[in-house]
């Protein structure tokens, strides 16, 4: 064979090359090829910090959210943007700084994405979701579930953990686990376990969802050796006094936050802001809270008055994938209702819909006057074209476009609350769009 080459040390029928400068065979396992240990001080971020600004109309307010990688702090209330392993769905990472800054660096990570690939180890040795994304100016806010793909599976939860549907099957998560995988990912906020339930569980599941959830509390927080911003979830379904009860145990315990879960699972809409006001009147006012499951405007109006700081964004994202983009006014003008038709076009008047062939010869953008980096350099007639030829760049430029606009409507909410008028901004946006339902439904039974 030659003097270069040997035989391999573990299969003698086998020769290598030998490597170059180097009197050593090749040795082909995966310990030779490991990098370097990473210390996983060096990335880890805990600082976070969060102060209360201004209030409006008794429960709503701004606040300031101070984060150890972010070196502009994040106003609130703010959107979390929802993500796919740590990314937003269609967004390259090259167009992510045409998104409003500061407040686009807040996003939401589910730890279930990171179940297989990459595996918990080699996310520690990169040094977390910082260092894996290239994103280190960012803030990462890790709650399990999502509301797009991890949903919570009530029935085939028990005592030992938590279930949750997922692109890989049902999974049943133990704190144990999920406190390995948190330390991985390194965040920069996270939440602890929950058991949520929908609505229509008995009395007798929603209360052990309860129980359960204060058990895990407990737990994760017990497991947390690298210490870091913890924030408690609160369940408790409909029920006022289920809920009291988790947010009282939750406030004794040492968090850096609130976490609300078990909303978007089927309540009613109308019995909501008790269940909310219930909640927020026991927490401790100099903590943030966060929430998921109220997507539409209206309901982060609700959660809002309600006094919620942060708001997930899957509402952005079932939007993009319908192809639907936002048009609403942010500015606070009457929206108009005369002259409504009955077409395709989606005419709630919060937003089109770009599919429909009305858009196909509209060389106008979505929005005028709009900044974002879609309204700037495409048309309606572009982006419907992109759709019914099922090209991706369609939802990109869509994911970008309400991402921004809806940015704009969480920012015209800070200001109505620094002006001491969200109330009145709030039953104004409330009032315009219930006269255009009505008149919606007016129309549709002259055209019967």
């Amino acid at each position: 064979m030659g003097e270069n080459w040997v035989r391999d040390s573990q299969n003698p029928c086998i020769y290598r090359q030998k490597r170059a400068n180097s009197a050593k065979p090749y040795n082909s396992s995966f310990s030779s090829c490991r990098s370097p240990t990473l210390n996983p001080k060096l990335f880890v971020s805990v600082d976070m910090k969060f102060a209360v600004k201004a209030w409006s109309g008794g429960r709503a307010r701004t606040g300031v959210l101070h984060l150890g990688s972010c070196p502009t702090p994040i106003e609130t209330p703010s959107l979390l943007l929802s993500t796919r392993k740590g990314l937003p769905q269609f967004t390259p990472p090259d167009l992510l700084p045409s998104l409003p800054f500061p407040d686009s660096r807040l996003f939401h990570v589910s730890s279930l994405h990171f179940l297989e690939v990459p595996s918990p180890q080699t996310i520690s040795k990169i040094g977390g979701l910082h260092q894996l994304l290239g994103l280190p100016e960012h803030g990462f806010v890790c709650i399990p579930r999502d509301s797009i793909q991890c949903l919570p599976e009530c029935n085939s939860s028990n005592k030992f953990g938590a279930s949750f549907e997922t692109p890989s099957g049902r999974h049943l998560m133990k704190p144990v686990e999920y406190v390995e995988l948190i330390t991985s990912l390194k965040p920069n906020m996270w939440t602890t376990l929950a058991d949520e339930v929908p609505v229509w569980v008995s009395d007798k599941r929603n209360k052990t969802s309860v129980d359960r959830t204060i058990r895990w509390l407990d737990e994760c927080i017990e497991l947390n050796q690298a210490g870091g911003p913890v924030f408690g979830s609160i369940v408790g379904g409909s029920s006022v006094n289920e809920r009291e009860r988790c947010a009282q145990e939750v406030a004794s315990r040492n968090v850096s936050g609130y976490w609300i879960g078990g909303f978007g699972l089927g309540e009613n809409i109308y019995e909501r802001p008790a269940v909310l006001n219930a909640v927020t009147d026991i927490l401790q006012e100099e903590k943030p809270r966060l929430i998921s499951g109220l997507g539409l405007p209206e309901e982060v109006l609700q959660g809002v008055a309600a006094g919620i700081d942060v708001f997930d964004s899957t509402y952005i994202c079932h939007l993009t994938l319908g192809g639907f983009a936002l048009t609403f006014p942010l500015d606070g003008v009457e929206m108009n209702a005369s002259g409504i038709e009955l077409t395709n076009i989606g005419t709630d008047q919060t937003k089109i819909n770009l599919r429909a062939t009305a858009y196909r010869k509209d060389m106008s953008p979505i929005v005028a006057n709009c900044n974002c980096y879609t309204c700037k350099n495409h048309t309606k007639a572009y982006i419907n074209h992109l759709l019914n030829v099922r090209e991706m760049l369609a939802q990109t430029l869509l994911e970008i476009h309400n991402t921004h606009h809806y940015l704009g409507f969480f920012r015209s909410i800070r200001e109505a609350i620094k002006s001491g008028n969200f109330d009145q901004f709030r039953q104004k946006f409330v009032e315009s769009r219930c006269y255009h339902v009505a008149a919606e439904a007016a129309a549709a039974a002259a055209f019967m």
